[in-house]
């Protein structure tokens, strides 16, 4: 039987035994939810970058540059880190340079792993399917923020956890798991309802970007897999 954990932030990352095992990284408010929307608006390769600095060389190169700190938009980028950004006609087939506040940083600390994947609500369903086809170990990495565990992250985890136990290949394998499971049960009646009470959601409001919360809380609208190979995203086939 495989294995589940959860790592509830990025800084606890390398105390886990990672070989051979799937890593699937999430940010639902906002990375890993965009980066479907990127891909699901026809975005060819996404290349994920830690600094802004990295980020302004590449639109200097003439990429296109989507970027964002603090929820904000950078003002040499093409774009800012919502969906409503992202039309077919501007981004089909192209390469998408993506900085974030904390998403990418993440992406980047799985250089060296050899099976890395994106998830969020948008394609939770298919990638639990696909993960239980894979029969490895899985590693749910969340990114929480600046560090520190992210609820609406474990709210996730214990989602596609409950998708993989109930296959009957899987099997939880340290508290955090658990955790993230208990949280999902809390939440699943009512998802936005349950997340209110979250420092994320509440930032977000704040900015107002209500509607950028709801289309990250839909579930299963994308059956696309990105993955991170060779130090950018592509989809996974």
């Amino acid at each position: 039987m495989n294995t589940v954990e959860v790592c509830i932030a990025p800084p606890l990352f390398n105390s886990f035994n990672q070989k051979e095992k799937a890593i699937v990284i999430v940010d639902i408010f906002r990375a890993t939810s965009i980066i479907c929307a990127l891909f699901m608006n026809g975005a060819s390769k996404v290349i994920p970058v830690d600094s802004l600095e990295i980020a302004k060389e590449y639109k200097e190169k003439g990429f296109l540059v989507a970027a964002e700190r603090n929820g904000k938009k950078i003002d040499f980028a093409d774009f800012g880190n919502s969906h409503f950004e992202f039309f077919p006609e501007k981004i089909n087939n192209k390469t998408i340079v993506y900085s974030t506040t904390n998403g990418t940083q993440t992406i980047n600390k799985c250089k060296e792993n050899e099976i890395v994947l994106i998830a969020s609500f948008l394609n939770l369903s298919a990638m639990a399917d696909y993960l239980i086809r894979l029969k490895k170990d899985v590693i749910i990495l969340c990114s929480g923020w600046e560090g520190d565990f992210c609820l609406e992250d474990s709210v996730f985890a214990g989602a596609l956890i409950e998708k993989l136990s109930v296959s009957g290949v899987f099997s939880l394998n340290n508290d955090a798991a658990i955790s993230s499971l208990d949280h999902w049960n809390l939440a699943r009646l009512n998802l936005e309802d349950y997340l209110k009470k979250s420092f994320q959601y509440n930032r977000l409001v704040g900015l107002g970007m209500i509607d950028i919360i709801k289309y990250c809380l839909a579930i299963d609208t994308s059956e696309l897999l990105p993955a991170f190979k060779e130090n950018c995203l592509i989809l996974n086939k």
